[in-house]
């Protein structure tokens, strides 16, 4: 039996095993940060809760299975030191009358990890927080649907409120429906019509939660050939959403599994999962829905290791550990936010975050290979895991460091950010870059040599003013990329020594 968990690493990594009517899954998280970062993902499909809408068991096959995964993630969890580590059990385990028998086993194998039976209500909370994690900000509902149930939770203004949960999960529905679609319709209808509180979310977006949840993305990803394979914040405005949960509910699954990278195990589920989306989405209309990677176990992440860092905004706090992890200087991102500033006296408040966000950013390909220095950043901040940057955000702070870079603003690879991005905001993001270059060729990432210089737009003219340390730097390279960010902002442009 594997020993105590050593005390160094109590504060190094953690565990949970979300163990679900549908799956089990182990997951552990690196270190204490604002972004959860998994290091060890692991999932293995026993359908716990299948039949157990007749019988009132967990499935038998599964329960065996079960004790087999669950010796293996313990090793695993142990031989990694984390700490804490923990089983949140949900749906199935809480219905089924051997469920209390079935944890009984559990913690005859695995004598010193928690085993906690997570009620409806507590499941939504770990859903919400986790929503939360990636958008703080979050005001709608959150649906997060399992095998077994459906929990839904209603969030305003970053707060939990009102939640309860129905019996809607994707197995457990087609078990009472006995596998046909219209009996399906007429019992989610029933559950969630239920839920007098849905009123208060009608017309706010709508944040979905869950494997099931998560196939639907997948495969609407693939089917409109869009540009960025990443689930997490993937948006659809209503009626796109409409369609999709119509299309896929109707489509064979032969279609399906030739979209590529089909989740081919969720595929059965696919249209259970549609039915609920589509008569939850009749219920409360929502302005839009976003899909959420991050749910109960990221919930439980933050609620029990990185409480203390939850306050702290998750893009501002990605992109300073990601700047100080690959950068030069800590010192220069400040200084570099305040030197762009007087380009953009007019910018919104949601584009000047994005513009602080590329200026913490803008060193990271230091190391790269200079030829591929540009390409390389691009798709590190377009694909990187992080919990709060959406899809426009990521095409955005990612073109801006490509041009800083000095990739052309027409290049191929620019392509998911010219589709992602309206005409307005992919010319900001070039200026930026543009402006980023300019600095950066005028300090080499010393921060004492920026101070030497500044911009400022008089009238129709971009004015560089530079002392006399900062003029012993320039040369034509300073003045050919200040010509080039003139040019961009449409501005004539002069230097000025001071």
């Amino acid at each position: 039996m594997p020993g105590p968990l050593k005390a160094e690493a109590v504060h190094r990594r953690a565990a949970v095993v979300d163990l679900g009517s549908n799956s089990v899954r182990l997951v552990v998280f690196e270190g204490v940060a604002r972004n959860p970062l998994p290091i060890f993902n692991e999932k293995a499909v026993l359908k716990l809760g299948r039949g157990l809408s007749k019988t009132g068991r967990l499935n038998e096959e599964g329960v065996a299975g079960a004790v087999e995964v669950m010796r293996r993630f313990n090793a695993i969890a142990r031989s990694m030191d984390a700490a804490p580590f923990e089983i949140l059990a949900t749906a199935a385990v809480r219905d089924a009358s051997n469920g209390p028998e079935f944890v009984a086993s559990l913690r005859e194998h695995m004598p010193n990890v928690p085993v906690r039976v997570l009620s409806g209500e507590e499941e939504a909370e770990f859903g919400a927080t986790g929503v939360l994690c990636g958008i703080p900000d979050a005001d709608g509902l959150v649906a997060d649907i399992g095998g077994g149930s459906l929990e839904l939770i209603e969030i305003k203004k970053g707060e939990r409120r009102e939640a309860c949960t129905l019996p809607l999960g994707v197995i457990r529905l087609n078990d009472r429906a006995e596998g046909n679609l219209e009996a399906a319709r007429g019992l989610a209808d029933q559950d969630i019509g239920g839920i007098e509180w849905l009123e208060r979310v009608k017309g706010k977006p709508l944040y979905l939660v869950g494997g099931a949840f998560r196939a639907l993305a997948r495969l609407q990803i693939a089917r409109t050939h869009y540009p960025l394979n990443i689930v997490h914040l993937f948006t659809l405005q209503e009626g796109e959403a409409r369609e999709m949960a119509d299309w896929l509910v109707s489509a064979p699954k032969r279609t399906l599994e030739r979209l590529p990278g089909a989740p081919r195990k969720r595929l059965d589920d696919v249209p259970f999962a549609g039915v609920v989306l589509r008569r939850l989405m009749r219920q409360v209309q929502p302005s839009r829905v976003v899909f959420c990677v991050d749910g109960l176990r990221e919930g439980w992440y933050m609620r029990e290791v990185a409480s203390g860092v939850a306050e702290q905004d998750p893009c501002l706090a990605l992109a300073e550990e990601t700047a100080a992890r690959m950068g030069r200087s800590t010192a220069l991102p400040a200084k570099l936010i305040d030197w762009t500033a007087p380009l953009f006296p007019h910018e919104t408040p949601l584009n000047g975050r994005l513009r602080e966000l590329a200026c913490h950013m803008s060193d990271i390909g230091a190391f790269d290979h200079p030829e591929y220095r540009a390409e390389q950043t691009y798709f590190r901040v377009l694909r990187m895991h992080g919990s709060g940057f959406d899809h426009p955000a990521r095409a955005f702070v990612a073109l801006v460091l490509a041009i800083r870079y000095e990739a052309d603003a027409a290049a191929a690879l620019l392509e998911p950010s010219r589709r992602l991005l309206d005409r307005a905001s992919f010319d900001l993001a070039v200026q930026i870059g543009l402006a980023l270059r300019l600095a950066y060729t005028l300090c080499g990432s010393t921060a004492a040599l920026l101070e030497g210089a500044s911009l400022e737009v008089d009238g129709n003219e971009l004015v560089l003013s530079l002392s006399e340390m900062a003029s012993g730097v320039s040369g034509g390279s300073v003045r050919r990329r200040l010509d080039r960010l003139g040019q961009a902002l449409g501005l004539a442009v002069r230097v000025r020594d001071v």
